[in-house]
């Protein structure tokens, strides 16, 4: 990866530590067209700063310089080393040094707070370079363009959502995690999310070892850009109390104290448990809001499904039975509800027995609602057969139908069946002739039905067997 923000001389030659007339140079890979066009120009007023124990100044831009196409701000020579090369061990100046440096680094945004309150120098460590007890701090505007030139499209060390030593405190809060438990505290894949969720490994379970309160300052500072898991002190706390616990640090072992090896298998334990939950939380809660408008879907089918199959069986609860109800008593309902058209009682009157007369029920009944629809009729079209026959049973009735003349006779009964014998007249509509002329036969048929009876699971009589003949 080329680095675009460097020290170098003014021939160009790279040479980390060189002279003093050497000077800072910002890379922009922009030709001097597309300089302009960004507006990159303006960031020649931004301010950088140089911070030592004593005092802290300002550093300004000098100029542009078009070299080989491409446009570099430069300014005053720092003569430092940028903090990131000794996070990410691309330095060999080793863990204690990287460890002094983030302490100076700490020390310098302290004393920036204190002067200035929220300034806008960048946090990447990228953009600063350390040098003693000294720190460089690249304007921000002018170092984010260079690391996102570099190819840094993700700030790893930084929340997007945080601003003044609240950014300051996070990201030194991942720069000491990362040198003192040697690796990154989150995932690169969804970064951010997982910054804003709280998804790393705690320092008490990633090193039981260090610290207790460096440990619990490094998770304050992770999370501070956790919404519902806010920690209680502020970015400046943060950053103070790390600054008083580390100033005096001489070895990078004092950090740390040995523990028991139950203690250390516990910990692996509750590490191993701590991840497991961890996946299988946040696995599930992304899932969710990837898929929210589907889940939403699949809810409102279920919930409609749900509100179905409950109408289904409050109407099923609320179908006709023959409970209580003596045999010969369902036999003479059984032919009463045919007559009526109610097909939902003989339903509730058979079991298995055979459905010609439902089917015919269930057509009659269709056919009277559509005329009724068609006519707008207000009442059924269908007289029933008993009640046309007392009124004088005149013809053509085209709109009689049902059971006249019923017989039930009891026959007997066998290994807990009942049988019956019934006849009777079944009448259907007889369509109207022309005027004048008389009909040739009534439309009428006799029957006689054997019907067997036995109790279903629930106790209640129903018809199992009809067997009919008809003239």
């Amino acid at each position: 990866m080329k680095q675009r923000i460097y020290i170098s001389n003014l021939e160009d030659n790279p040479d980390v530590g060189a002279a003093p007339t050497s000077e800072i140079f910002f890379e922009t890979g922009l030709d001097a067209r597309a300089f302009a066009r960004t507006k990159l120009s303006q960031t020649l007023v931004e301010l950088g700063y140089i911070v030592s124990p004593a005092l802290s100044e300002t550093w300004k831009a000098a100029g542009v310089k078009e070299i080989d196409g491409f446009m570099r701000v430069f300014g005053p020579m720092f003569p430092g080393k940028r903090l990131d090369l000794l996070l990410e061990n691309s330095d060999p100046w080793g863990d204690f040094t990287a460890l002094e440096s983030v302490i100076c680094w700490i020390r310098a945004k302290l004393q920036l707070s204190a002067a200035d309150g929220d300034n806008c120098s960048a946090n990447n460590p990228g953009a600063a370079f350390i040098y003693n007890d000294k720190v460089f701090f690249a304007p921000q505007q002018l170092a984010n363009h260079c690391l996102y030139a570099e190819g840094q499209f993700l700030d790893i060390y930084n929340s997007p959502d945080l601003f003044g030593t609240d950014a300051a405190a996070f990201c030194a809060g991942v720069m000491l995690y990362k040198i003192l438990i040697k690796t990154h505290p989150y995932e690169y894949a969804d970064i951010y999310q997982n910054m804003r969720d709280g998804v790393f490994l705690p320092p008490h379970i990633a090193a039981p070892e260090m610290n207790e309160k460096l440990s619990n300052l490094i998770q304050s500072a992770l999370l501070l850009p956790v919404a519902k898991k806010q920690t209680l002190k502020s970015g400046t706390d943060i950053l103070g109390e790390i600054y008083e616990l580390l100033k005096d640090t001489k070895d990078i072992s004092s950090l740390f104290c040995e523990i028991p090896a139950e203690k250390k298998a516990q910990a692996e334990k509750e590490k191993k448990n701590f991840v497991f939950k961890q996946n299988i939380t946040v696995k599930t809660k992304r899932f969710v809001i990837r898929n929210k408008f589907l889940l939403t879907g699949i809810t409102a089918g279920f919930i409609f499904a749900l509100i179905v199959i409950i109408s289904i069986y409050n109407g099923y609860a609320q179908r006709p039975t023959t409970k209580g109800m003596a045999p010969d008593t369902v036999v003479s309902a059984y032919y009463e509800a045919f007559s009526l058209l109610d097909h939902m009682f003989m339903e509730a009157c058979i079991m298995r027995a055979n459905r010609t007369d439902i089917n015919i029920a269930i057509s009659y009944t269709a056919m009277s609602k559509a005329r009724q629809a068609y006519e707008h009729l207000s009442g059924s079209i269908m007289i029933a057969a008993e009640e046309w026959k007392l009124n004088g049973g005149e013809l053509p009735a085209p709109n009689v139908f049902g059971i006249t003349d019923l017989i039930i006779d009891y026959e007997g009964e066998d290994d807990g069946k009942i049988k019956y014998h019934a006849s009777y007249i079944l009448w259907f509509p007889q369509a109207p002739l022309d005027e004048g002329l008389e009909p040739l036969y009534e439309f009428s048929r006799n029957r006689t039905d054997k019907l067997t009876l036995k109790t279903d699971r629930r106790n209640n009589w129903r018809i199992t067997e009809i067997l009919r003949t008809e003239q």
